[in-house]
């Protein structure tokens, strides 16, 4: 059986906004006793400490500081934590695995230098570490529909509504926008059969990791420049198909912490976000949704937007036609998964129809070894295969081609397909 370890890069927009602190060995156990002491703090948030087994790791070194033992000796203890070195075939990226005999929230190094955004980035994959525990089922549902014209442009409004929102002086004002940042939602809704329900699987996943993360983080109360900037740097992303979790719920939750701050305790794996949050702030959502967004839109900066997102969309269709052309139409090389681990950025892939979604940048470990890729990758939609352009370079067991790498362990090589000029990989 086919086993899919998903690894996302856990890229939260703090990092992006604050800058990232120089990492020294001294400094290690300060990061630790800063997420501790957090944990503590907010033990009420799930009834549960939060703290536990991290791995702070450097991408370059591969070298790993931890805050406890490991099952299997692989660690040192030094001083007051562990170290050691990552072998080459665990992926390094933001998030919660099983190595060496235990389940840690593994963050890569250097961590973000504003105190509150490191604690937040730490406390999110704690909370992953330990979300199973609490009945949260491991999602990380993909949605397309996300990257299409109007998918990107009543999400855009969604969320400039929800700027308004906490910007907002009076109750009054602060309903009028939530009623119209759900209302926004709700008729994205009903453009793309099954969104709710995907949308709804990544928001449990990332959007409640990430509230969570914030409320550890300290952004509770007068956060509304905090909360502007960061859902205009989002706007800035590629695309919004795996990111946008990180913002709705934590904004939406946001507001909702002063009037009930233990909201997260009536959420499970069955909730309906949209329908929960519509009920907790009280507002109801017009029966003609169509008709009510039509005469919203330009409250909202609705008419610079779908410009944008035209102008968006006929780059996005050119930029499909070609990579279209690079992984299916011409020789490629494609890989086959057996027991996989990847890890990506969510900002920037790019979805191509039924076929699959291309990862610009993606690292994946096999069986068969480690491939690398900086220019483009197409994954297939149910994650068995992965296809990139034919090699340029078959140099032994390492590989090379047009912005990727393929190091195969010696039981494994690539073979030619000469009625189709295809490659693949198999064993020897």
């Amino acid at each position: 059986m086919r086993q899919i370890f998903l690894l996302l890069w856990t890229l939260l927009f703090a990092q992006c906004m604050t800058g990232q602190q120089k990492t020294v060995p001294d400094t290690i156990p300060s990061f630790f006793g800063e997420i501790k002491e957090a944990a503590q703090q907010h033990y009420g948030l799930w009834n549960r400490n939060l703290y536990g087994a991290i791995l702070l790791v450097d991408p370059q070194t591969r070298q790993v500081f931890a805050n406890e033992s490991d099952s299997e000796g692989r660690l040192q203890r030094t001083g007051y934590i562990y170290t050691g070195i990552l072998a080459d075939n665990v992926i390094i990226s933001n998030t919660s695995m099983e190595w060496s005999g235990k389940k840690w929230a593994m963050i890569m190094l250097p961590l973000p230098y504003n105190k509150q955004d490191r604690i937040s980035l730490l406390a999110h994959e704690s909370f992953h570490r330990v979300q199973s525990s609490l009945g949260f089922i491991l999602y990380n549902t993909a949605n397309n529909h996300l990257d299409q014209q109007d998918g990107r442009i009543y999400l855009r409004l969604e969320l400039e509504a929800l700027k308004k929102a906490v910007q907002a002086p009076s109750e009054r004002e602060l309903r009028h926008h939530l009623t119209n940042a759900l209302t926004f939602r709700k008729y994205r809704h009903t453009l793309y059969a099954g969104s709710d329900t995907t949308e709804n699987q990544l928001e449990l996943n990332e959007g409640i990791a990430e509230y969570t993360g914030q409320i550890c983080g300290g952004r509770v109360k007068n956060q509304v420049a905090y909360w502007i900037d960061a859902i205009n740097r989002f706007f800035t992303n590629p695309t919004f198909v795996r990111s946008f979790a990180y913002y709705t719920i934590p904004v939406y939750g946001y507001l909702l912490y002063d009037k009930n701050r233990q909201w997260n305790h009536d959420i499970t794996s069955d909730t309906n976000l949209t329908d929960y949050f519509i009920k907790a702030f009280g507002v109801r959502i017009p029966e003609d949704v169509r008709l009510r967004v039509m005469r919203l839109s330009g409250e909202y900066n609705g008419t610079v937007i779908v410009r944008e997102e035209a102008e968006r969309d006929k780059r996005t269709k050119e930029n499909i036609a070609k990579y279209k052309r690079m992984f299916i139409e011409q020789p490629h090389l494609e890989i086959q998964f057996d027991k996989v681990n990847v890890s990506f950025d969510p900002r920037n892939i790019v979805p191509i129809e039924d076929k699959g979604t291309v990862y610009p940048t993606i690292r994946v470990s096999d069986l068969w070894g480690v491939l690398s890729v900086s220019s483009g990758a197409l994954m297939s939609p149910n994650w068995q295969k992965i296809s990139v352009t034919n090699p340029a370079l078959i140099n032994g067991n390492t590989i090379t081609g047009n912005g990727w790498t393929l190091e195969l362990t010696d039981k494994y090589t690539v073979v030619e397909d000469s009625k189709t000029g295809n490659y693949r990989v198999v064993k020897k």
